[in-house]
């Protein structure tokens, strides 16, 4: 299968201001999530990306936009990749939500919690990880098993992404840290997928690239390197034997 490079939009409007903005129209980026976005062409110069997909909210859409730009890139907008849809919370000072009693329900077992009038964060991991195997087998199909492409989403969406990719119960999302344009890389195979980067804000993912196969060998296997990889061109190869 595919390889899936998991982004966060660049830092908004909204970030740090201590509201929950959720899917608040029209929230873009700030002069630092511009700078991101644009760094971006850099950052993936050495990445071939076959597509990229991406939430329909405005921060989504401004981060990709100077790399769509610079590539010439097909562009999709999914729905199932939007922010969480929090409901009565939208727009809410997050030291006012920090009383209320689901709160603690979001931080302990947030695979219990509905927020009023919206959705619940199970029925959100369900969606994006329909759309996220969707999209990865379609992409396949038309690209190839070492096709890489771009998903970018929202914070919460792209942690329970990485908990289920990672055999995770939603409940242990919390424990994982998606800051504003970091990449996160996924493999995802018929039985498994591989977690190769996680928050990563470096400059290099040349590594990630699979390599192209070689004549007369096997399908890819979803077997893990017994023992650990050896290294750099081993992690490319996606712990593919």
């Amino acid at each position: 299968m595919a390889t899936v490079i998991l982004l966060r939009h660049g830092r908004s409007t909204a970030n740090g201001s201590g509201v929950l903005a959720g899917r608040t129209p029209n929230v873009g980026l700030d002069d630092t999530g511009r700078e991101q976005a644009g760094a971006l062409c850099q950052r993936l110069k050495d990445v071939p990306l076959a597509e990229a997909v991406v939430s329909p909210l405005l921060r989504c859409k401004q981060t990709v936009a100077p790399l769509v730009a610079d590539r010439g890139l097909v562009r999709a907008i999914d729905p199932r990749l939007s922010e969480v849809d929090y409901g009565e919370w939208t727009g809410r000072e997050l030291k006012t939500l920090v009383k209320e009693p689901l709160w603690r329900v979001v931080q302990a077992h947030p695979s219990a919690a509905v927020f009023p009038g919206g959705e619940g964060l199970a029925g959100m991991q369900a969606r994006a990880v329909a759309a996220v195997r969707e999209h990865d087998a379609r992409i396949t199909a038309a690209h190839g098993e070492e096709a890489v492409w771009l998903l970018c989403s929202h914070g919460d969406v792209l942690k329970a992404l990485l908990a289920d990719a990672l055999g995770q119960h939603l409940d242990s999302f919390q424990r994982i840290v998606v800051d504003p344009a970091s990449i996160s890389v996924v493999r995802y195979t018929e039985t498994r997928p591989f977690v190769l980067r996680m928050n990563d804000h470096g400059p290099d993912f040349a590594g990630i690239v699979p390599p192209k196969p070689k004549r007369g060998r096997k399908k890819a296997s979803s077997d893990a390197e017994v023992g650990g990889t050896t290294g750099q061109s081993s992690t490319a190869r996606g712990n593919l034997r």
